[in-house]
């Protein structure tokens, strides 16, 4: 239907050959003095194409440098050009969007608590339903993205639950209350294809920032409900009855969420050659069987670690946007204007904190390869759980609290930054499905974040902040276990006469490889040597390199 429908739109819309692929580049010319990998694009793929189809088999991108992938060299944030700044800039709208309808609720959390008759217990339980039914959804979403594509994952995801954003006014108990929470929360899996879709769109040079920045912006939502829930709340109080007051303001987001779901179905580009759909009739893409692909991630022990590591920081972020306007309403005596306001600064610091992990990441690739990227997130671990501890520390002041808040929001953000940073490196055939699990890993690290902390009278609010950080700085240690056997880990270099090709051609059988298989991430792998550590690489840099690395580095 959404393929279809699609379709039909931009025919009579966007009829401009810049949405079907005409904005593109011929493929760059491999790195100096390396062999040219053969496109994927066989003479039995050609003979069932349009004209305009063949014309899109050589695209052209003259506003972005692209790899042999046609991947984005550099990430120019002011730019909404098809497809790689379009991409980026719908996928952090949408995520964005998720956030704020998750968490809408939140803030307004005294107020749906004396409305309702909630309990401590009870309202906890929505809080822990809503971060958790999404650990299913964004383990789904890995295959959805690697069979139909982000864009449908995107658009499907906002769309299909947009009514229970719009239902959540309607609640009349707790029963109710939870299980509206329960499917809003399910649009938080747009974080899978947010990363997956920067992932295909940007080369290694600036894939840990896209990524990050997307990720981040899209966090930034959290802020945002923050403060704008109240506003809208008092808004419509104007008349006093304040029990009606904060259901009208829960269609403000329904709204939107239609909004972001419908642009992004009608505006954006899977890939940067073109639709998925596309990309498998002309052969550059594979048509993976899911089963396959979920088996050979499951069996990647690096992105298990990862799901662990993720689970301490995106998780303790959505588990901070569940109690933090809470626990400065109640410890603090603060109103619910400000208590919200406060909160806000934690998810607002997205604005600019996940970029900083991730454009780390890069840089430390750069320098010293993906050791460099390891090395990198373990220190904004370990300095993450290190600020919650203060935190939870400093609860007899209001002005340390916050200080601490703060600094621990930085390093929250910028470690879920450096992780996916690493994510796109762990394998060249499943991304989306290690994407999947590791953002699901995030809202998994949040259900049980509440439910040990903060479900339960057993701990006050800042012990469990403190036992929390405790806690992260000890999981921060398994970021020694990540090898990868082209690259190394952080303490043991490479594996000697291991590469790339021999890595993760690994993922392929033998028969997959008489096939020609291999070939559709023949690219991939070759310009994934840029994480051998700088004395191992034989890219030799263009002159458009360099000054793109001066120009990253002076940014």
């Amino acid at each position: 239907f959404f393929e279809n429908f699609s379709s039909f739109f931009t025919s009579i819309t966007f009829h401009s050959p810049s949405l079907h692929n005409l904005h593109q580049t011929t493929m760059a010319p491999p790195h100096g003095g390396m062999m040219e990998v053969p496109r994927p694009v066989s003479n039995a793929n050609l003979t069932n194409l349009t004209e305009e189809e063949l014309q899109a088999l050589n695209p052209k991108f003259p506003y972005m440098p692209v790899d042999s992938e046609n991947k984005g060299k550099q990430l120019k944030i002011w730019s909404f050009a098809a497809p790689h700044m379009r991409a980026f800039h719908l996928s952090w709208i949408g995520f964005m969007q998720a956030f704020i309808s998750t968490f809408s609720a939140a803030p307004m959390a005294p107020v749906i608590r004396d409305s309702l008759s909630l309990t401590k217990k009870e309202l906890a339980n929505a809080g822990v339903a809503t971060v958790t039914a999404v650990v299913f959804m964004r383990v789904a979403m890995g295959p959805v993205c690697d069979k139909l594509g982000p864009r449908y994952g995107m658009a499907g995801l906002l769309l299909i639950f947009a009514p229970a954003t719009l239902c959540l006014g309607l609640t009349n108990d707790g029963t109710n209350f939870l299980i509206a929470r329960m499917f809003i929360g399910i649009t938080l899996a747009t974080f899978v294809t947010c990363q997956y879709w920067n992932s295909i769109m940007f080369n290694n040079r600036v894939v840990g920032l896209a990524n990050a920045t997307a990720g981040g912006w899209g966090n930034l939502g959290g802020g945002i409900t923050q403060f704008l829930m109240p506003l809208l709340f008092t808004a419509v109080n104007g008349s006093g009855l304040i029990f009606r007051s904060w259901r009208y303001a829960m269609l403000i987001p329904g709204a939107l969420q239609i909004c972001a779901g419908t642009a992004i179905l009608y505006l954006g580009q899977d890939m940067p050659g073109g639709q998925y759909r596309f990309m498998k009739k002309t052969g550059q893409l594979e048509d993976k069987s899911v089963f396959q692909i979920f088996k050979l991630g499951v069996l990647n022990y690096r992105m298990w670690v990862l799901v662990i590591l993720y689970a301490f920081c995106f998780g303790v972020e959505l588990t901070m946007n569940e109690i933090a306007a809470t626990y400065f309403f109640d410890y603090f005596g603060v109103n619910l204007k400000v208590a919200g306001a406060i909160a806000s600064s934690f998810g607002l610091m997205n604005l600019f904190a996940r970029s900083i992990g991730g454009g780390l990441s890069d840089w430390s690739s750069r320098k010293f390869g993906m050791r460099g990227r390891l090395w990198n997130l373990w220190a904004l671990l370990f300095l993450e759980g290190m600020m919650c501890i203060g935190m939870g520390q400093l609860n007899k002041s209001l002005a340390g609290t916050i200080t601490f808040m703060i600094l621990f929001s930085l390093f929250v953000q910028a470690s879920e930054g450096a992780t996916y940073g690493v994510v796109p490196f762990t394998s060249a055939r499943c991304m989306g499905i290690i994407a999947g699990f590791v953002g699901a890993g995030g809202n998994a690290g949040a259900s049980v974040n509440l439910a040990i902390w903060f479900r339960s009278s057993k701990y006050e609010t800042y012990e469990g902040i403190t036992y929390m950080g405790i806690l992260i700085v000890c999981v921060s240690m398994l970021t020694f276990t990540l090898h990868f056997p082209p690259w190394g880990s952080m303490l043991f270099g490479p594996t000697k006469g291991v590469t790339e090709k021999d890595y993760f051609l690994r993922e392929f059988t033998a028969d997959e490889i008489a096939d020609g298989k291999d070939q559709k991430v023949a690219k991939w792998i070759l310009n994934s040597e840029s994480e051998r550590p700088p004395s191992m690489r034989t890219e030799v840099p263009t002159e458009e390199d360099d000054d793109a690395e001066k120009a990253e580095e002076k940014k």
